[in-house]
């Protein structure tokens, strides 16, 4: 899991090849069960159920990033601008 997608975070080649960078935050998901961290992601693009403080999650966190980046690139501004994770 990349765990902080987030537009900044993408590259495009000269080719149009994607590409991600900066894995600093990364895990390998491959034992559900293992606690992993909250304070993760960018705000911008935070699933809710990090936001809800799951401890337990997977690579559905990263997806929920990629739609907000869509949404961003659609929209041409972030799609849930929020100062905090209330907002």
């Amino acid at each position: 899991m990349h765990r902080d997608l987030k537009p900044d975070n993408l590259l495009i080649s000269p080719e149009g090849l994607l590409k991600f960078t900066d894995f600093g935050l990364s895990r390998y998901f491959g034992t559900p069960e293992r606690k992993l961290t909250t304070g993760i992601v960018t705000r911008y693009y935070r699933a809710p159920e990090i936001l809800y403080g799951a401890q337990y999650y997977g690579p559905s966190i990263d997806m929920w990033s990629a739609g907000c980046i869509l949404a961003e690139l659609l929209l041409r501004s972030p799609i849930f601008p929020g100062t905090t994770d209330i907002d």
